[in-house]
């Protein structure tokens, strides 16, 4: 019998729709978990993924990809590789792995809501084939640390982070409950896969891989590489859907989901590879800076489909440019004070050399910045290391859940007030850092309201002691798994920068 070729088959195994005969096709995909309804179903049928692969293509490519990640770990285990690593680049992995394994996991359920609820059939067999990948990537990316908890025993908050309240976690939960869990179908298409994937952590893959074979982490950089490919093509699935939108005269709900989750990500995206890229990766290892990197890969590429698409730019967008050039540092000087409060061991990375880089690469750091470091920098050489400690909490923003950082100096044109921005809704005070993030919140208040920042916990009186040996303890940090610098303060007592 002939073989078909494949062009003969796919679309008709892939998009298998039918007439429902007992039920309403509202009941069948419920508007609470479809968003589907301002479009037609007829017009849902012209859903047409850019990326095709068949059940028995996807199951051979990952099998081939499983085989080779999972045969490499096994051979570098045996090895002494992890221990010859730089300690600024153990703390990219151990952040990584805390905050993102657990995600991977929630993302499985978004990718089946998809499956599940997606309009076009053609969109539930590509999201099937998303639960799939992010079920692996979890079950991998909690694999690998498990691996390294002899050498290094807190990679067990790759399982541990989502089950406390480190207020890490606090954040990077909120985000992701929002985007994955408490979401509808075509909102998941449109700020996981287009925002969030597309913009954001398929980009971000693709320089930690190269980072982590330069480095000489092997085993990291081929992980990282596995889940960057099944990342490319899921991550898809957000074009197709914001062009029904707009195709059907639904533009503006598009740009709203995709400039309200553009913000959110840049917000975690910033702590997250900010400080792992311009002062956690070794100075020689660095191939670019994280300002250098969001303006060739965010701004130059992913925003053109803004254009390509029809979109505008988001509304805050000169404000997100202006970041780039002081947020992540703002935030760095915060993260090492208040590093007993992580599960890693933030690297200061303001040695002589790499206040040089930082100089070059934004200029005007030493004269912002670098003079806080200096006072940091006095204190560990008089001996005064309990003045680099916090006293308190910081006071956290009530949408992206970090603490408030805003610009009150002179860095590169960033002006203005330190005060927080308020909103009052329901006669509650609400804090936030910024403007877009006030502007999230006030658009859907109900969706944010009920929460509780950690700063709220702490007045309400949940976390007791009330004072930061309780906020530790309350974080589900033993003295043992606290930060400290990665360093040892090395860079404190090296030669002083020019």
């Amino acid at each position: 019998m002939p073989k078909l070729s494949r062009s003969d088959w796919y679309d008709l195994s892939r998009d298998t729709n039918w007439t429902f005969r007992y039920v309403a096709e509202e009941e069948v995909f419920p508007e609470e978990l479809s968003g589907s309804h301002r479009v037609s179903s007829e017009a849902w049928t012209r859903w047409d993924e850019p990326y095709k692969i068949s059940y028995r293509e996807y199951v051979h490519n990952q099998v081939t990809k499983d085989t080779a990640t999972y045969s490499l770990k096994n051979a570098i285990s045996r090895s002494k590789l992890f221990d010859q690593l730089d300690p600024g680049w153990k703390s990219v992995i151990l952040a990584h792995y805390g905050a993102i394994t657990m995600p991977e996991y929630l993302a499985a359920i978004a990718e089946a809501r998809m499956a599940r609820f997606g309009r076009s059939a053609a969109w539930r067999n590509t999201a099937t084939f998303g639960a799939l990948d992010e079920m692996r990537h979890g079950q991998i990316q909690a694999f690998f640390p498990y691996g390294l908890l002899d050498k290094e025993p807190r990679a067990d908050w790759a399982l541990k982070a989502f089950h406390t309240n480190n207020w890490v976690v606090l954040a990077v939960r909120h985000l992701f409950d929002d985007m994955f869990v408490a979401n509808d179908a075509v909102s998941i298409a449109l700020q996981l896969t287009f925002t969030f994937e597309t913009g954001f952590t398929n980009l971000q893959f693709l320089g930690m891989a190269a980072d982590a074979m330069d480095v000489g982490d092997l085993e990291f950089g081929a992980l990282i590489s596995s889940i960057q490919t099944d990342e490319a093509r899921h991550s898809q699935q957000g074009e197709p859907t914001i062009k029904v939108l707009i195709d059907n005269g639904h533009k503006e709900w598009g740009q709203f989901l995709i400039d309200q989750m553009f913000w959110r990500s840049w917000r975690a995206f910033a702590v997250l590879t900010g400080l792992s890229m311009d002062y956690y990766t070794p100075l020689e290892s660095r191939r670019m800076s994280f300002k250098e990197f969001i303006e060739d890969w965010v701004v130059k590429q992913f925003a053109e489909q803004f254009r390509d698409f029809g979109l505008d730019y988001p509304w805050y967008w000169d404000q997100f440019i202006d970041e780039l050039t002081w947020y992540h540092h703002a935030v760095h000087l915060g993260v090492w004070n208040y590093r007993p409060t992580l599960w890693w061991n933030p690297d200061a990375g303001v040695s002589a050399d790499e206040r040089q880089w930082l100089e070059e690469k934004y200029p005007g750091w030493n004269s912002t910045f670098g003079r806080n470091w200096d006072v940091i920098q006095d204190n560990l050489r008089s001996g005064n290391i309990a003045a680099t400690f916090p006293q308190t909490l910081p006071i956290t923003c009530n949408l992206c859940q970090i603490p408030i950082v805003r610009a009150a100096g002179v860095m590169v044109g960033a002006l203005g007030s330190a005060a927080p921005l308020r909103h009052t809704h329901n006669g509650r005070t609400y804090l936030f850092c910024s403007e877009p993030c006030k502007w999230i919140f006030t658009q859907r208040p109900e969706r944010f309201a009920g929460h509780k920042s950690l700063i709220d916990r702490f007045l309400a009186g949940d976390i007791a002691p009330p004072d930061l040996a309780g906020a530790l303890a309350y974080m589900g940090l033993s003295e043992a798994e606290q930060g400290r610098d990665a360093t040892d303060y090395a860079w404190a007592f090296g030669p002083a920068a020019e």
